[in-house]
């Protein structure tokens, strides 16, 4: 394995050189163009693969390393500044534009090579690459089909990992006539109409932290001067840290699945609110939000439903604390988070808050329980979301 990771990090280091010459290049088109608006000169992937014809051609060290992660990360450059481009041209905010595609730093920058179906095989359980790198690959599951592609990486501990590109296979599961509505918090990480299924704060980073914040204070205490290289010392405490934020963020990963996997299983419909907890990492609840792992655990549930052929919902978050789950109304005031329980000034009907927002997203997704377990009439079809 010690010659693929070499061979693996040689290819890199060519595929970076090709993406940071791509880079210049872009940045001296848009210059030429700026200075003189009568220009046509593009810097399409056409023209980006003709200039890595004509280096590979002149640069012996460029024409070593297999060409299909070069033409590859050229794909991924032309894909990311047309993303780039076209947000621009939208007139989109600016916190919503895709960036446009930087340099590629050695220090910084996490080894990343995509090959495409000519440029691997599989053979004996191992990978064999272009440019005869032969990889011992430990697989987690068998594949489904035969792969189109596949992406090599490296994590921040050092492991490389193979991650292909496969058709999605659906299996349904057997349906149970039952519909739930899902709302995230802080508190809870998630709330549903069924008190079965409220996923409570695992609160992984809080038991991880003891272990964090001593390896923060040695890397403290041997953080190298300015302009001078890091020690051992400093180089086995950072290490340390990135294992240990590494397994909470499996331990999250790992919580959330196991949930997603109990809901899919035991409703036919879910009603999802579609939260977006970035605003939560610039407000005091920041590092509570984080730990819950919001993002994380609904992007588990929507890809576990779709797995299985569920009929998941998306609802707009906005309101869904102020309306009344029994007769719509809604509050003349938005509910601080000190107060935990809904009363309706219309109805009279009393709830907690949280149970309250996962019912209003039933009703919002055209889903009608029956009762508050949230089960359908028998035969009852599922409509559209409003």
């Amino acid at each position: 394995m010690s010659t693929a990771r070499s061979a693996l990090l040689a290819d890199w280091d060519r595929c970076r050189w090709v993406r940071n010459e791509c880079v210049a290049k872009a940045k001296a088109v848009h210059a030429h163009n700026k200075a003189h608006p009568e220009s046509t000169l593009t810097c399409g992937p056409a023209q980006l693969d003709k200039m890595l014809t004509e280096a590979r051609e002149r640069t012996p060290w460029l024409r070593e390393g297999s060409s299909v992660p070069q033409q590859q990360i050229i794909r991924d450059f032309g894909k990311s500044r047309a993303r780039a481009q076209k947000d621009i041209k939208g007139r989109l905010p600016l916190k919503q534009r895709a960036g446009m595609p930087g340099w590629k730093k050695k220090r910084e920058a996490a080894p990343t090579l995509n090959y495409s179906r000519r440029g691997f095989r599989l053979k004996g359980g191992r990978l064999h690459l272009a440019g005869g790198i032969v990889a011992t690959v430990v697989w987690s599951r068998d594949l489904p089909a035969v792969p189109s592609s596949v992406r090599v990486y490296r994590d921040s501990l050092g492991h490389w990992y193979a991650s292909f590109v496969v058709p999605a296979d659906v299996r349904p599961l057997p349906r149970t006539g039952r519909v739930i509505g899902v709302d995230w918090g802080v508190k809870e990480t998630e709330t549903t109409t069924s008190d079965a299924h409220d996923l409570p704060h695992a609160q992984h980073g809080r038991k991880g932290q003891q272990k964090l914040s001593r390896y923060d204070r040695m890397m403290a205490r041997r953080e190298p001067a300015k302009g001078q290289a890091a020690s051992k010392g400093y180089c086995e405490a950072r290490k340390l840290r990135a294992k240990a934020c590494k397994k909470v963020a499996r331990q999250r990963q790992d919580t959330g699945r196991k949930w997603a996997k109990h809901v899919v299983t035991d409703h036919d419909a879910i009603a999802v609110e579609d939260f977006h907890p970035k605003f939560l990492a610039k407000s005091s609840m920041a590092r509570k939000a984080a730990d819950a792992a919001i993002g994380a655990t609904k992007k588990a549930l929507i890809e576990m439903g779709r797995k299985h052929g569920r009929d998941i919902r998306l609802v707009h978050p906005a309101h869904t604390t102020m309306d009344c789950a029994s007769c719509g109304a809604r509050t003349k005031h938005a509910l601080p988070l000190s107060e935990r329980t809904y009363t309706c000034t219309a109805c009279g009907v009393v709830s907690p808050r949280d149970k309250n927002s996962a019912r209003v997203m039933l009703v919002r997704a055209g889903l009608d329980p029956a009762g508050v377990e949230g089960v359908r009439p028998p035969g009852a079809l599922l409509q559209e979301a409003a």
